[in-house]
Formats: structure tokens, C-alpha cells, sequence
């Protein structure tokens, strides 16, 4: 049985531990912070994420800090016309076999963070940076900045977007910046007016950006993404905040409803939005990559979280199996690649979709989302997310 390093704490890192401890394995889990917490923002659940949870054994735990929407609406930027897009809650468990979920990130990294201590107490190890890795045919070592050296048998990159596990494997790579930038901020419910408060999904179409509302932890809070295309570059950081005058500069010009939200973020933040083509691979011998790591992508399916899930998932099942650890890891690396990098490349193509020139009169805005957003169309796009399991994909 393989002694497995893991190094980065995040939502993919802890996935995948737990699917191994949850195994019978051995993990160790190195993580730069010395302070475990997730910045504030909301995450989506897809039924390809809520599925694997769920057999993690961790529905109980998760249904006391999510809210489940009941519904997604598209609503045209400056008028407020709205169209229902499709019911997401008893839909998605009817269609698709699991539950559709919005979650704080930092209430849903404290569910994993609290299921992986109770499998081990000694697994999470914070203030143990990673700076690179070094292998032999019998062995991989994780080199941390302290200089300390940690000695196993797989050692798992799940070291986020600026992985330094895979800047080793595979270079830096090029990161264009997309000239879009996002705003973010979080509102508690009861500062909006009654018609704000209820819980759905809205996406907000407009030209030359769009904006993203959903509640989070139980419908006490709302979740906001405004999407604008921008000159300016700005870091590729979740923490850099802003204020409500530039986020209203942005995007004062939107329905009232929008301007209501912005104006009662206490801090919004912003960040860049940078492409990246997809890897070709993720693995090396007996070393991989994983989540943010592996396929950092553009945030416009809602897959980033789900993908990390998946792999997670995935990766325990082949280091369960009775195969040498690198003929595991390229099975891992054979069952990942397409998948994420089609999701990737996906998500690139909606920010056309989001933001078109179309959506500039009523007239034209009802003939776009009629044509863009009929239902064929939405499920073209989107079942073949929802439709996969990582539990029982042929490995």
C-alpha cells in the first residue's frame, strides 16, 4: 500500500485524502498556510461534485451549510427582463442522481477540513511549503522550504494555480491575460429588499460583461460575480480588494438591481482572469498533478471545484488498485486529460456567450437568449457535466 504525499490543503488536496484514508491509506498532507481557511467566495455544486460528496459520506454535513437554489434565471443587464432558465433542485436529482448545491468555499473547505482530521488527526501538517520534488524509480521526495525533505511513494500536487509541482514537471507555462477581470463580494440576505432575497440563480447578460448572483450558507448570504472586460490588469488573486466606487464605475450603469447588490458589499475584491491552454499531462513517474494545479480554468462553468472533486476521486480509485504506482498515475493522467481540458476550453467559449453585442436592445436580447439558451442547446452544453461519475468511470 503506497505512502502518499499530498502537497496543498485545498478542496482537491482534502478530497483526495479522504477518498484514501476513507481506503485504508496512509496520507500525509503538506500545506504552505499556517492558518487552514478558504477566502470567502461562493462555490457551485454540480451533480458531478454533490454525487461524490455524498459517498464521502458527507451529505449531513454539508446539507447544514449550503443552500440549494431552486431555480437559474437569465436576466438582460439593463432592463431586468427576465427568462427562466431551468430548475436546478429536484431536477438535478431526477435527471442526474444528485442534488445541486451553492456552498460558501470556506464553510465547504471546513467540512473536508474536519472529515479528514477525524480520519487522522495527524494527516494535515500547515506551514510546510512546497518548492519542488524530487524522484527515483522507487521513490518520490517532497522538498519544503524549510529544507526538510519528506520521503513516499506518490506525491500528489494539488498545490493550486501557481503549482510549483507542476512549474518542475512541465515549465511555467503561458498565462494570457483574458482582458476580462471579475469583481467579487458577499452580502448578507437581509440587507437586500424582499424581491432579492429569494433563492435562485440569477445570470445577468450584457455586452461587454456579465454578473452572477446565487445565495449561499442556508439563503443568509449572496453571492456576487460581476464579469467585466477591462484594459487594466489586475492581480491573479482572490484577495485583492477593491471598492464599491470602481465596482460601480464598472458596472453603474446596470439595472437597479445589480447597483442595490454592489452597494451593500462591504468589500468587494477583484481579480484578472488569465488563460491558459490545457496541459497534456498531468503525471510524471510517480509524480501528479491535480485540480487548480493541473487545469486552472476560467470560471464560467462553474466546474473548477468539481473538476478538483473529480480527480480526487479518481486518483484514490487507481492508487487502490493493485497497479505500480506510475502505471496508476498514467491511468489517472489517460482518464483526466480530455475531460478537463474540453471543460477548460468550455468555459473560454462562454464568455462570448455571456457577453455579446446581440444583448444591447430588448428586441435583439429576447431573439439572442431564445436562440442561444433554448433548451436543446442548454443541454448540449451542460448534461455531459452533470452526467459524469468519477466513482464509476471505466479506469
Amino acid at each position: 500500500m503506497p505512502n502518499i504525499i499530498i502537497a496543498g490543503a485545498g478542496l482537491g488536496g482534502l478530497t483526495a485524502a479522504l477518498a484514501l484514508m476513507q481506503r485504508g491509506h496512509k496520507v500525509r498532507i503538506y500545506e504552505q498556510a499556517t492558518a487552514l481557511r478558504e477566502v470567502g467566495a461562493g462555490v457551485q455544486l454540480g451533480a458531478n461534485g454533490t454525487r461524490l460528496l455524498i459517498s464521502l459520506g458527507l451529505e449531513e454535513a454539508m446539507l447544514r451549510v449550503i443552500c440549494a437554489p431552486t431555480a437559474r434565471e437569465f436576466r438582460l443587464w439593463n432592463t431586468g427582463q427576465t427568462w427562466r432558465a431551468f430548475d436546478l433542485g429536484e431536477t438535478s436529482i431526477e435527471r442526474f442522481g444528485a442534488p445541486y448545491w451553492t456552498v460558501h468555499r470556506g464553510d465547504f473547505h471546513g467540512v473536508l477540513l474536519d472529515a479528514v482530521r477525524k480520519a487522522d488527526p495527524e494527516a494535515i501538517l500547515p506551514g510546510h511549503g512546497c518548492v519542488g520534488f524530487e524522484q527515483t524509480p522507487d521513490s518520490a521526495t517532497l522538498l519544503l522550504a524549510n529544507g526538510a525533505r519528506i520521503e513516499g511513494d506518490v506525491i500528489i500536487g494539488a498545490d493550486g494555480v501557481h503549482s510549483r509541482i507542476r512549474q518542475q514537471m512541465f515549465g511555467e507555462g503561458q498565462a494570457q491575460f483574458t482582458g476580462i477581470m471579475a469583481w467579487r463580494g458577499l452580502v448578507p440576505m437581509e440587507r437586500l429588499p424582499p424581491h432579492q432575497r429569494r433563492l435562485v440563480g440569477n445570470n445577468w447578460l450584457g455586452v461587454g460583461g456579465h454578473v452572477v448572483t446565487y445565495p449561499l450558507r442556508r439563503g443568509e448570504l449572496l453571492n456576487f460575480v460581476g464579469v467585466v472586460e477591462h484594459d487594466a490588469w489586475v492581480p491573479e488573486s482572490w484577495t485583492e480588494a477593491g471598492s464599491r466606487e470602481d465596482c460601480l464605475r464598472d458596472l453603474g450603469r446596470w439595472h437597479e438591481d445589480v447597483r442595490t447588490i454592489i452597494n451593500n458589499i462591504d468589500i468587494p475584491y477583484k481579480w484578472a482572469l488569465l488563460g491558459r491552454e490545457p496541459l497534456e499531462h498531468f503525471a510524471q513517474g510517480r509524480v501528479c498533478v491535480m485540480g487548480d494545479a493541473a487545469h486552472p480554468t476560467l470560471p464560467f462553468l462553474a466546474q473548477g471545484a468539481n473538476m478538483a472533486l473529480e480527480d480526487g476521486i479518481v486518483l484514490a480509485r487507481l492508487l487502490d488498485s493493485a497497479l505500480p504506482v506510475p502505471e496508476a498515475l498514467q491511468r489517472y493522467e489517460q482518464a483526466r486529460v480530455e475531460r478537463t481540458a474540453k471543460i477548460v476550453r468550455g468555459s473560454s467559449d462562454n464568455t462570448k456567450r455571456f457577453h455579446n453585442p446581440a444583448l444591447g436592445s430588448a428586441e435583439g436580447a429576447a431573439a439572442y437568449v431564445e436562440r442561444e439558451f433554448e433548451p436543446e442547446k442548454v443541454k448540449a452544453r451542460y448534461d455531459w457535466l452533470y452526467e459524469y461519475d468519477a466513482l464509476t468511470v471505466p479506469l
